[in-house]
């Protein structure tokens, strides 16, 4: 076997061609190495869909590769000789292929991190980890950004990303006249909307190879493998850009933060698993989109909000997360205790919303943000759910989620537990939103009109018994003023009728079984 001296580890969320460890390599002297491991699929016990979406994705991009002409050593998790840690495929590597240096891409999450940084003296050869650059904005300058601000929002962040992009800027102005169109983004569903199918990527023989294999080894993982129908390839994740652009753009905005019971999808992209697989760039998202503006296929209103997500959204989270780790995995400001009920698992609830979004959740490992935020993320937050648990849930059951995105909108976005510096107020609301933003509560048990007692919708009781029990630490954030102006108008028959509602709530809560998801 010839000599090839350098290693190029490729972890399964960096299928890129230009990922930074194989640019510039020598491909006559290298050798790059995917391993399918199990300590990767089962650290949390991750969505069967998440693992297959993964595995397949790999074994294709490992085809894209050698058809570029690199040497590429695939692991298969079946492999006999397969040590199910990442360290040990590389360690097996270096010696299979008597490579003498390891050259790789740091990776997305913290724990793999201060792994990384043990390699070479474990490993004993050279180690060089690059930065990955396939974000917009690198930990460096999020950092030097985050230094000269007393507080770190993300619409500041996000101004100055359409400023270094230039994406819908006319000069030095924004497109428009305004940065932020959010105030047109939030119309509640008609009964007669119609939302266009998702495109389907039938499986080919090697997605069919990875179902098998997940469903063999992993089928008593949550979710469903039923009907898998995800791009796997950057040519599918590029004609699921194009359809959205195309089919659902013009209505995105719109209706972005709608929810209708069976709509899983709406009007959203779904292209988040792709992007965070390395599928597809961001700035090349980005750009489609403003083209769309531009030509005048998609309204401004709908193109500034997703491009929002993209390049403020997504990469503002991503800086917090490295700023703020390892501390932002512990942080618990409201002092949330209460374990994660079960009906997270199944579904198996009276509360209609919640339990559609569980469903949704188990059959497509996804949900959109108004569902995981403003439902799954908002009763966490209002029933006082210990933090550490909601976030193991959410990096469970979807396919896009990795700790660098999912632990900073859980712990910062959606319950708070950062006390604020992430967020400048917690996003808690009743039983009223949901209705506005839905059809779920037409056909639920509870009554969300009813503001106490057994039939009233429990979203109801909890948001105000929420706001009383932290009002020693909320009670002076200036976006809550008008909540706690009303609160303290009430009677003290009033209150008590809330607090005793959301007492009985949370009790039998408790007495139900609880669901957890590591191990």
């Amino acid at each position: 076997m010839s000599q090839r001296p350098v290693l190029i580890p490729v972890l399964g969320d960096q299928l890129s061609h230009g990922l930074a460890s194989l640019q510039g390599a020598d491909q006559a002297n290298a050798t790059v190495l995917l391993a399918e491991v199990w300590d990767e699929a089962t650290y949390v016990r991750h969505h069967q869909a998440k693992i297959a979406l993964v595995f397949s994705a790999m074994r294709h991009f490992a085809e894209e590769l050698r058809a570029d002409g690199w040497t590429v050593d695939y692991v298969k998790l079946d492999d006999p000789a397969n040590t199910g840690s990442l360290r040990g495929e590389v360690e097996r590597a270096l010696a299979r292929h008597n490579s003498r240096a390891i050259r790789v891409v740091e990776p997305g999450e913290w724990r793999l991190q201060q792994d990384f940084k043990q390699w070479s003296a474990a490993l004993g050869c050279p180690v060089e980890i690059l930065p990955d650059t396939r974000f917009l904005c690198s930990k460096t300058e999020f950092y030097t950004w985050a230094a000269a601000r007393r507080e770190l929002r993300m619409e500041y962040f996000y101004r100055d990303m359409r400023r270094q992009t230039g994406l819908l800027m006319d000069g030095d102005k924004p497109t428009g006249g305004k940065w932020n169109f959010d105030a047109e983004n939030r119309s509640s569903p008609p009964a007669n909307l119609t939302v266009p199918p998702l495109p389907y990527f039938a499986p080919d023989q090697i997605t069919g190879e990875v179902l098998a294999l997940v469903a063999a080894r992993f089928g008593d993982h949550f979710g469903s493998l039923k009907g898998f129908a995800m791009a796997v390839t950057r040519a599918n994740a590029q004609k699921a850009l194009a359809d959205f652009l195309q089919n659902r753009l013009p209505t995105f905005g719109l209706y972005q933060d709608a929810m209708i019971a069976g709509e899983d999808f709406m009007f959203h992209a779904n292209i988040a698993a792709a992007m965070n697989l390395g599928l597809l760039d961001p700035l090349e998202v980005a750009q489609a989109a403003e083209a769309e503006y531009r030509d005048g296929r998609a309204p401004l209103n709908a193109v500034e909000g997703f491009i929002r997500q993209v390049i403020g959204w997504r990469e503002y989270v991503r800086g917090m997360y490295w700023l703020d780790m390892p501390g932002m995995a512990e942080t618990n400001f409201l002092d949330a205790r209460r374990p994660l009920p079960h009906f997270y698992w199944t579904g198996e609830t009276d509360m209609a919303c919640i339990a559609d979004c569980v469903r949704t959740t188990r059959d497509n490992a996804y949900a959109h943000h108004i569902q995981r935020l403003m439902v799954l993320g908002n009763f966490a937050l209002l029933a006082g759910i210990e933090p550490g648990q909601v976030a193991d849930w959410f990096l469970v059951v979807y396919a896009d989620a990795y700790e660098w995105v999912e632990l900073p909108n859980v712990a910062g976005m959606a319950l708070h537990a950062d006390g604020g510096r992430l967020a400048s107020k917690p996003y808690a609301a009743s039983g009223a939103y949901i209705n506005r933003m839905s059809n779920y509560c037409r056909g639920c048990r509870y009554d969300v009109k009813q503001k106490v007692g057994a039939d009233a919708c429990p979203f109801n009781a909890l948001y105000w018994d929420f706001l009383a029990r932290n009002e020693a630490k909320l009670g002076r954030n200036m976006r809550l003023a008008n909540p706690y102006a009303t609160w303290r108008r009430m009677s003290d028959e009033q209150r008590a009728g809330y607090r005793e509602s959301a007492a009985q709530f949370l009790m039998e809560l408790e007495q139900a079984e609880p669901g957890w998801a590591r191990g």
